[in-house]
């Protein structure tokens, strides 16, 4: 499994509990797509860079988790549908490596 982190921009105009209805809904296709979540930091209310959909701002959430390229197609789609989300990003988190390892096998 690879580690992957995802930013959730959801929409202010709808209430707290369909954020997190929302949130759940993509925590459980992780699950369902055996993908472990971990680490979920909500950066709250901020500010866009631009406008989205009339918006100038959006409810930030930061997930990170493990899985295979099916659970982030998954969990792709999931996002795409939801009213609730204006925008949403999932990159791949690169493992560090020791440098002393690095050193050694170079």
């Amino acid at each position: 499994m690879r580690p992957y982190e995802t930013m959730i921009v959801f929409d202010t105009a709808v209430d707290a509990q369909a954020i997190q209805i929302a949130l759940d809904r993509a925590l459980e296709t992780i699950r369902a797509n055996e993908g472990t979540p971990g680490n979920i930091d909500r950066w709250g209310k901020r500010p866009l860079a631009y406008e989205i959909n009339k918006r100038k701002e959006g409810y930030y959430v930061l997930v990170e988790f493990s899985g295979e390229s099916t659970t982030v197609d998954e969990l792709d789609r999931i996002l795409t549908l939801s009213d609730e989300v204006l925008r949403f990003k999932i990159l791949r988190r690169h493992v560090r490596v020791n440098a002393s390892r690095a050193t050694a096998q170079a």
